[in-house]
């Protein structure tokens, strides 16, 4: 007889869904250990404003994905893929039940199914980052780093042509392979059974839990955990190019007036993120949505529990 094919029960939604509460539930209940598919906390010392999970909730069931990197490191899809992959192996080894749960579109896709050819690799927040760059640092800077990064691909377009430098950049950095390598390789599929499930909440509810979640972080230190980061000297990480940081640095550093306005950035840019996360999930047509509107965490396991 052949061994069944091991399974793993993902967790998606957007940001502020309760992705780790649900999966902390679960993981109590059938032996199971939590794997993060976040693309930020992935990096130490980014604690508040990525919104890990307290101490008392990995206290009690194992995790996986927090503190990996430092926020100056480069951390890419395909590696999460190949560092989720063993995690995934290392925990059915044990004879316990692998609950990924995430927002990172990106970082599930290189898990289950793997990174292609390029062309569904996408990342907003990561181009808005290198559109940025392509300003202040010029396209000659970003068509000098796509030279060192992709010398085959390079050759192959002109030092102006701005969009295919920057779509090539997205796709390296994201991946963390050469953009002319992807062409060339198979897709590497996952060697497990992925079960995917997403919360789905009223839009005004959301919009409510993120805007709580946001003012909870500022309750709990985050313009002192910003400030904490620059003063180790990790001003330029791009991990810090991300929401609730960005706009903390803007405000310490004089360019958004007061702290409330700041405030009032993330929430705003908190929901526009939400908006790109489910337009991401939607496309999944592999994913059975819950109604989480009025239910509480065991509720939702119960859900989880019986279609499973």
């Amino acid at each position: 007889m052949t061994n069944p094919t091991p399974t793993v029960l993902i967790l998606v939604g957007p940001t502020a869904s309760g992705k780790t509460a649900l999966a902390v539930e679960l993981a109590k209940r059938f032996q199971g250990e939590v794997v993060s598919a976040d693309s930020r906390q992935i990096y130490r010392y980014l604690d508040i404003g990525t919104a890990k999970p307290s101490l008392t909730e990995q206290d009690s069931v194992p995790h996986h994905g927090f503190d990996v990197v430092d926020p100056d490191a480069y951390y890419s899809a395909g590696r999460f893929a190949k560092d989720a992959r063993r995690w995934i192996r290392d925990i059915h080894a044990r004879g316990h039940h692998p609950i990924v749960a995430g927002g990172s579109g990106l970082y599930l896709q290189a898990l289950v199914d793997g990174l292609f050819d390029g062309d569904d690799i996408k990342d907003d927040q990561l181009r808005d980052q290198l559109e940025a760059r392509a300003e202040s640092e010029g396209l000659d800077s970003l068509y000098e780093e796509l030279k060192r990064l992709d010398p085959v691909y390079s050759r192959k377009i002109v030092p102006g042509d701005r969009q295919r430098i920057l779509r090539a950049l997205e796709v390296i950095h994201a991946s963390g392979e050469p953009f002319s390598a992807l062409h060339e390789r198979e897709q590497d599929e996952a060697p497990f059974k992925a079960t995917w499930f997403g919360l789905r909440w009223e839009r005004e509810t959301l919009y409510r839990r993120i805007d709580q979640r946001v003012d909870l972080m500022l309750d709990h230190g985050l313009v002192a955990e910003v400030k904490g980061l620059l003063d180790r000297g990790y001003r330029d990480a791009n991990a810090l190019k991300s929401v609730g940081y960005v706009e903390i640095i803007d405000h310490l550093e004089g360019r958004i007036a007061t702290l409330e306005e700041g405030v009032e950035r993330i929430k705003q840019n908190s929901r526009n993120y939400a908006k790109r996360q489910l337009t991401w999930f939607r496309r999944n047509e592999r994913i059975t949505w819950l109604d989480a509107e009025g239910k509480g965490v065991r509720e939702l396991a119960d859900e989880v529990s019986s279609r499973a």
